[in-house]
């Protein structure tokens, strides 16, 4: 009988692109696959649970390191920005794993029924051996890929289990904030979607404020509070992130990608951009360059 792993490794070997990660036709599921160590990875991570399959990773928050592999899953409950490496990965032995996003509608919905109410845990990054039950709804889950009629009838079926198991396990703590519906958490997460679809504008923090349903200074509280970053900190990581995959991936120079991702001045985006990569815009992406090369 298949087993998690190797479900993993026939979709992501089938349907990964040239990152390693593989899309899956149930919304917010994904599978990671990787042959060799990789670089730093600067993201501002949404809610999800990451389940090692083989291999190891390694993820940093802020001053926090968290090492994880197989066995393991690494949960984040809010956005925070994190850097990323796996750290454990070969041809003979790939670096493998499940990655669900959380869904704070379906997460709410469970709790509401659920009779057992536990202290919630603010820990925005943690990492925690896989329950079992989680492990063996992913594995049913990814056998539907098998059965494509089956997806539209079961998919979002499992996809919520899995969350009811991750609710009902030692998990649970940790994601149960994020289905209050007025709760800190949740108004900073309708203002994130707002920073994540409109980061080229200007965004004054007034109306950020208002779709959080919060006073500016109660909310650049408790944005930080849940973010590690301050709104303006946080545009401009998505700012960066998304410069230097247009120039790493999309073969686009500084200047122009400093102008599509909403910087006025060059030099600007320079002294930025080498803050957060340690090293300028050029010499960052021909060093990431030369060891793609050098792995391929």
């Amino acid at each position: 009988m298949t087993s998690l792993p190797d479900a993993v490794r026939r979709h992501a070997e089938a349907h990964a692109n040239v990152h390693g990660i593989a899309e899956t036709p149930i919304p917010g599921v994904a599978t990671v696959r990787a042959t060799t160590p990789s670089d730093l990875i600067h993201d501002i991570s949404r809610p999800l649970v990451c389940l090692v399959l083989q291999g190891s990773k390694h993820v940093t928050m802020g001053t926090q390191g968290f090492a994880f592999s197989a066995g393991q899953s690494l949960l984040i409950t809010a956005d925070v920005p994190t850097v990323s490496q796996i750290t454990r990965a070969s041809p003979a032995v790939p670096y493998l794993s499940l990655v669900l996003e959380l869904d704070a509608a379906v997460i709410s919905s469970l709790a509401a029924e659920m009779s057992a109410v536990q202290e919630a845990d603010d820990a925005p990054v943690r990492v925690d051996p896989t329950d079992d039950e989680v492990a063996d709804a992913a594995l049913r889950l990814m056998r539907l890929l098998d059965r494509p009629a089956s997806l539209p009838v079961l998919g979002a079926q499992l996809a919520r289990e899995m969350h009811y198991w991750l609710l009902a396990g030692r998990h649970g703590p940790a994601i149960r904030r994020l289905g209050w519906p007025e709760g800190h958490v949740h108004r900073v997460a309708r203002a994130v979607a707002v920073l994540r679809a409109e980061f080229r504008q200007r965004l004054p923090v007034e109306r950020l404020a208002a779709v959080a349903g919060m006073s500016p200074s109660s909310f650049h509280q408790h944005f930080r509070a849940v973010t590690s970053l301050s709104p303006l900190q946080f545009q401009k990581h998505l700012r960066l992130i998304e410069a230097r995959r247009l120039m790493l991936w999309d073969g686009a120079n500084a200047s122009t990608a400093a102008f599509d991702v909403g910087y006025e001045s060059v030099p600007q985006f320079t002294r930025e951009y080498g803050r957060l990569f340690g090293a300028p815009p050029v010499r960052d992406i021909d060093a990431a360059k030369r060891r793609g090369s050098a792995v391929a």
